[in-house]
């Protein structure tokens, strides 16, 4: 995968509810109290990575991307609580997935890739 696709993908994963486009997005789907598809919290993980690494040192952001992550990191823990409450029997990692995403998140707005990360 490479940063323009990278990009693409998240920016689609982190507006997808906004959009509606793909019903299968990682958003859409906690909306709708199913689990992601396999290997998209991967897909994600990795797409986040590639961004933080093409945009190391890069002193300024651009809107539509900043907006996608923030709601990719944000929204998904909203509706991964909202499920729990509901009776959701949420995949076991997903939880911790979606605390790897909001880590990432805040990796790229700091500038900052942790050790071991």
């Amino acid at each position: 995968m490479n940063y323009e696709t990278a990009r693409q993908f998240l920016i689609d994963q982190g507006t997808a509810l906004e959009t509606k486009i793909n019903p299968d997005a990682f958003l859409m789907r906690l909306e709708q109290g199913k689990p992601p598809i396999p290997g998209q919290a991967t897909n994600i993980l990795l797409a986040l990575k590639i961004s933080f690494e093409m945009l190391q040192g890069d002193p300024l952001l651009d809107r539509e991307l900043v907006a996608g992550l923030y709601l990719l990191a944000m929204e998904s823990l909203k509706l991964f609580e909202a499920g729990r409450r509901k009776g959701v029997m949420w995949p076991p990692l997903l939880k911790e997935d979606i605390e790897r995403i909001s880590i990432a998140v805040k990796n790229i707005f700091s500038g900052v890739w942790p050790e071991g990360n």
